[in-house]
């Protein structure tokens, strides 16, 4: 398995390199990312299915991308930029799933984590956004607007996409997985092998349209004894659905809050 970088409450990006030796591999988060898809500098791939939940076709560098309600909804959100060569980094989520993660295309290799912050989390993640692409909060309690505010700043300045995980204020584009199941069973046969995921994205400006995108995460590796094949999911895998009248009032919540993750 790839070398991972589980870190102490680092004081700096440039002190987390010397440490491990990887100086000149970390760029900086303005540095930017090929992908075969014509995504440009200013923008970090995301998988197919979340494209059309940003104004800009992938993470907008200097964004700030609140995420809840899963965390598989999380990991599909690093897998693109992950893949195409960006640094992520993790901080404040000591249960995170290494092997699910790697499931899901993440390279393990440039994947930075800090589970333990203490106190000084604001400090850590203030840090990251200063040399690593994409940078994963996870704070332990509600943070206050002025502390988003500057954190959120830092992401401008410095190029990367900060993504809040749980409650946060101020955020440009809010993803929340409001629904999902599982499918692979037929009629008395079959066994779980695709996990659905029903996203909805509010947040401000370009993105304050409510729109809804319905993902299905398939179990890499996944290998069907003889008679019990999958069932296929529908046929609308990843289409966009916006959202009107009652469904979009239910989602219209101020920009940049949402609840505690589960």
């Amino acid at each position: 398995m790839a070398k991972i970088l589980t870190l102490r409450r680092p004081t700096s990006v440039a002190d987390l390199v010397r440490s491990h030796g990887l100086t000149g591999l970390v760029r900086p988060a303005s540095a930017h990312v090929p992908h075969p898809d014509g995504v440009g500098e200013r923008i970090l791939p995301v998988l197919p299915e979340l494209r059309g939940l940003f104004p800009a076709g992938g993470l907008r560098r200097g964004s700030t991308v609140l995420v809840g309600g899963s965390t598989s909804l999380l990991l599909s959100l690093l897998t693109s930029a992950s893949s195409a060569g960006s640094w992520c980094a993790v901080v404040g989520m000591p249960d995170l799933g290494l092997v699910a993660a790697a499931e899901f295309g993440i390279a393990l290799g440039r994947l930075a984590l800090v589970p333990d912050p203490g106190p000084d989390w604001p400090a850590v993640v203030a840090a990251l956004l200063d040399g690593i692409d994409v940078v994963v909060a996870a704070p332990p309690g509600p943070v206050p607007v002025a502390l988003a505010g500057r954190l959120a700043a830092r992401a401008r300045q410095r190029g990367g996409v900060l993504v809040p995980y749980g409650r946060w204020t101020g955020a440009d584009v809010v993803l929340e997985a409001t629904a999902g199941g599982w499918s692979g069973l037929g009629r008395g046969r079959g066994r779980l092998c695709r996990h659905e995921l029903v996203v909805s994205r509010r947040g401000r400006g370009a993105a304050a349209l409510p729109r809804q995108a319905v993902v299905w995460i398939p179990r890499l590796g996944c290998v069907d004894p003889p008679g019990l094949g999958c069932v296929d999911p529908p046929g609308d895998l990843g289409r966009l659905h916006p959202l009107q009248g009652e469904q979009a009032s239910k989602i219209s919540r101020s920009p940049g809050q949402v609840g505690a993750v589960a």
